[in-house]
């Protein structure tokens, strides 16, 4: 793990025409993505709902409190926790650019494995640059699932990663880009990088928040085709 300062990020939601900045309390973001075992190959092909519990696991291998509680579909973070998590959108992006502007830290080449590279599955990681917090493989190599749902008003319950793969085309592989599926999807080239670090409790944590959520899955009038708007506890 890698702690990272208290700092600011802008955030780009682009079916609201929205854009906000979010300031961070520190925290800590996992060096790289979650391998497996010891052949450094990020593990690939995971649901959100494995990746959940992955972080419980491995903060009850390491003597820590779970982040999460888990009760069949529905999932709590328990703010207070000094376990593994997920990073939310705001902190996901924030450790990507470390302090940069651009649509990558670095040349694409240099830095992410891509389509640009030849493969047909993941690679070791830490082999491309890092980026200025000393973070690898955060573009390209595996998409890493976040908190945050991806947009409650039209896709539900569907979650975010970001990031891109290795099969991914260089303009999906940028700091910016936002994707997300159901989940219980399985999807090829989707893993996690753990986050850690108690957090005070407010209305916004490190970009996310209950009443945000309920505020963005608000559709008022007929819905467009293919709209399922996410009902969520204590919405109307």
């Amino acid at each position: 793990m890698i702690a990272l300062p208290a700092g600011k990020v802008t955030l780009h939601d682009a079916r609201r025409s929205e854009h906000r900045t979010v300031a961070l309390e520190a925290f800590s973001l996992g060096r790289t993505p979650v391998t497996v075992d010891t052949c450094d190959l990020p593990l690939s092909g995971i649901t959100w709902k494995q990746a959940v519990s992955i972080c419980n696991e491995l903060s009850e291998a390491h003597g820590l409190s779970t982040a999460y509680r888990i009760s069949g579909d529905e999932v709590q973070w328990k703010l207070e926790s000094d376990g593994f998590r997920l990073p939310t959108e705001a902190e996901w992006e924030y450790g990507c650019r470390a302090g940069t502007k651009g649509p990558h830290y670095g040349p694409l080449s240099g830095v992410a494995w891509t389509t640009l590279d030849a493969g047909e599955g993941p690679h070791r990681v830490a082999l491309k640059e890092p980026n200025a917090f000393g973070l690898y493989d955060t573009l390209g190599n595996v998409w890493e699932w976040c908190w945050d749902y991806l947009d409650p008003a039209r896709y539900g319950n569907y979650r975010v990663f970001r990031g891109g793969s290795w099969a991914d085309k260089p303009w999906s592989v940028r700091a910016s880009v936002r994707r997300g599926s159901a989940p219980d999807a399985l999807l090829e080239g989707s893993g996690l990088r753990l986050a850690r670090g108690a957090l005070r409790s407010g209305r916004e944590v490190q970009g996310w928040s209950e009443a945000r959520d309920r505020e963005r899955a608000a559709v008022s009038g007929p819905l467009p085709l293919g709209w399922t708007p996410l009902s969520l506890p204590g919405s109307r």
